[in-house]
């Protein structure tokens, strides 16, 4: 199974307890293939030493763990279906590049109300047993 995730799913699952950081931990011990961008780490590095207060040099070190255990696509389209906010955009093109089952976001403006985009589902809420 093929999985995206936010932006804001990386930088809740880093910082606070709960299913984002489920999701995390499940994305590291393989339980889905996680497919990220460098749009997506960049933004989750900017976010997270701008409102979080991380040094530069932690937020690079986690990121690059994360994306150790991601498959890194860079979209070869544009698009413009969230017509207010590129950076949404992007996320779902990295979906759409991954060839995703789901994209996980927080996003309830933008992303969570397509529900799906050109077959993938877009979610809040990840379930996947967590036994090893």
């Amino acid at each position: 199974m093929r999985v995206v995730l936010d932006t804001n799913v990386i930088i809740s699952g880093l910082n606070f307890r709960g299913n984002e950081r489920l999701v995390l931990e499940l994305a590291r011990r393989g339980r889905f293939e996680l497919y990220l961008s460098l749009f997506i780490l960049q933004e989750a590095a900017g976010v997270l030493t701008r409102k979080f207060g991380w040094s530069e040099e932690r937020s690079t070190q986690v990121l690059r763990m994360l994306q150790s255990t991601a498959v890194v696509v860079e979209p070869q389209r544009i698009l413009s279906v969230i017509e207010k906010n590129q950076a949404d955009n992007q996320i779902l093109a990295c979906a759409l590049e991954a060839s995703a089952d789901y994209l996980i976001t927080g996003d309830r403006r933008h992303l969570l109300p397509l529900e799906t985009y050109r077959n993938v589902q877009i979610i809040k809420r990840f379930s996947v047993s967590v036994s090893p």
